[in-house]
């Protein structure tokens, strides 16, 4: 089913007398902290706040501000089913457009008055006897709460490796997601290190005002070609004066992705497809045969993710461009030194290292039952029953959590799904007068042993390394088929799998905690 034919998220509430609406506490602003608090606004439901460690909604697209920051999911896709945006000004929207959007989305439900800004949370731990989760900020302020939904998801925490002499560097160093505006980069020798899909974005912005750039490669990319462009006049007419057509569309642009999901079957056709069409594009633009040999990978394409550019591989072939594949030494005064020996001099490092993406909810501290932390539970890799509830955890969502992240669809997808999921469990736990809710051991289990056993199917299990998986080798982060096979088994919440609570049973009952 596309995104475009999904049913309304909000689940049909039956008012009971004795219903007590539960605080939510609300972690992140970006895609999936606000879809949630738009859905518990059209529930009826207001008693959440939303905390926010920035100054802005947006998540990453507030964070990513970097040159030519954009997305490579189509726009109509990237966005809500249930918030059409009708007026895209292209099919790939670049990063103000996108966190426009979201502003948009925040201001039109009047979410502003429920999210505090600039406070990050340090810790949650949820207390039995109350059935609420006692919450620290970083600023050492307590807050209580009934339910925990974490919108943080996978790609909010940079990365920057640890590298020998980082610190001794006399000018300037930064990652992609905490951009240096004030920054010229004209006539500078700057060195990019890292080569990922924020990389792929900023460099080719970037090359034509350096003096010499060099690109520190640790393995190239399977890159295709980006089938972007500005909407016509003609075609944003027709959006506005038929609102239908978008959703055709916008439906269109899901099924046409969806089958993208076969190229990352090992050794598939489609698979075999995405190759070719990228050694086309790199054949076309690179005719030295030294750097193309740089830049033409050796693993099966989808073990890593596949990224769509136009103006890579022009950047590649550009003059002042060098493609460095000798590992990273150690970094001088005003240099960075290769292995063999080779000194690169540079003013300006700039940091495309990707995320933490595997350390899931860090850096905060998660304790659940008999003050157990999530990160004991996960120290054989991070795993959810449906991306979504952690067993010993309960009144706890996460939202874009393990192995829901995708390759070939758009994670706004995921997350209305989830996010439905989730209110069907809240509406459980207000008309039911559950206290808690806790994914039962075995339920988890099962989940991600199929999960797992899938995915071995899949070039992600193969042998190239990614931020896909764990230093050991565990995929923990996408997601092991087609959306619609997720959406399936998502649309209605499998509350048999929950242990259950009744407020009753508690030794201090929640309202008179909350109180």
């Amino acid at each position: 089913m596309s995104a475009a034919q999904q049913h309304s998220l909000v689940p049909k509430r039956s008012k009971a007398k004795g219903d007590k609406t539960p605080e939510i506490a609300i972690f992140g602003t970006g895609a999936a902290g606000l879809c949630t608090a738009m859905q518990l606004k059209k529930a009826g439901i207001h008693s959440f706040t939303i905390y926010e460690k920035g100054e802005g909604v947006g998540g990453t697209w507030r964070d990513n501000t970097y040159p030519g920051a954009g997305c490579d999911i189509p726009s109509h896709l990237y966005s809500f089913s249930f918030e059409h945006k009708r007026d895209w000004s292209r099919k790939f929207a670049l990063q103000p457009e996108i966190n426009a959007y979201f502003e948009e989305c925040a201001e039109k439900y009047d979410l502003y008055r429920h999210i505090r800004f600039n406070t990050e949370i340090a810790s949650a731990t949820f207390d039995e006897a109350t059935a609420q989760w006692h919450i620290k900020t970083t600023a050492g302020e307590e807050r209580v709460a009934d339910i925990v939904v974490s919108g943080v998801g996978q790609l909010n925490q940079p990365f920057i490796p640890e590298i020998e002499g980082l610190e001794n560097f006399k000018g300037v160093q930064f990652h992609s997601a905490r951009w240096r505006h004030d920054m010229d980069l004209k006539g500078k020798r700057v060195a990019v290190i890292g080569n990922g899909a924020s990389a792929i974005q900023f460099v080719p912005e970037i090359a034509p005002e350096a003096s010499e750039l060099t690109l520190f490669q640790r393995t190239p990319n399977w890159v295709i070609p980006k089938a972007d462009r500005p909407y016509t006049k003609l075609e944003l007419a027709l959006f506005k004066a038929f609102p239908f057509l978008t959703k055709i569309h916008r439906a269109m642009i899901y099924l046409t992705l969806e089958r993208n999901f076969l190229a990352f079957k090992k050794d598939s056709f489609f698979s075999k497809l995405f190759e070719r069409q990228a050694r086309k594009e790199l054949e076309s633009h690179i005719q030295d045969p030294e750097l193309r040999a740089k830049l033409t990978p050796d693993y099966p394409a989808g073990c890593k993710r596949i990224l769509l550019s136009n103006d890579w591989y022009p950047a590649m072939a550009r003059k002042n461009v060098h493609v460095e594949t000798n590992a990273v030494g150690h970094i001088g005064e005003n240099a960075v030194v290769t292995e063999d020996g080779t000194v690169h001099p540079a003013e300006i490092i700039i940091y495309g290292t990707g995320f933490k993406a595997t350390d899931f909810l860090c850096p905060m501290e998660i304790r659940g039952l008999g003050g157990r932390l999530i990160n004991d539970a996960w120290k054989d890799g991070a795993e959810a029953h449906r991306g979504v509830a952690v067993a010993g955890f309960p009144n706890f969502f996460m939202l874009y959590g393990p192995n829901t992240n995708l390759g070939h669809n758009s994670i706004i997808f995921m997350i209305e799904c989830q996010v439905k999921y989730v209110m069907q469990c809240i509406e459980e736990m207000i008309t039911g007068s559950i206290a808690w809710l806790d994914v039962k051991p075995e339920a988890m289990d099962a989940f991600n042993t199929a999960l797992q056993a899938e995915i071995q199917k899949s070039v992600w299990a193969g042998g190239c390394t990614s931020w896909y998986k764990t230093e050991s080798g565990k995929v923990t982060n996408n997601w092991s088929s087609f959306t619609a096979k997720y959406w399936w088994q998502m649309r209605k919440a499998d509350l048999e799998n929950f242990a259950k609570v009744a407020r009753g049973k508690l030794k201090t009952p929640v309202s008179q905690a909350a109180e």
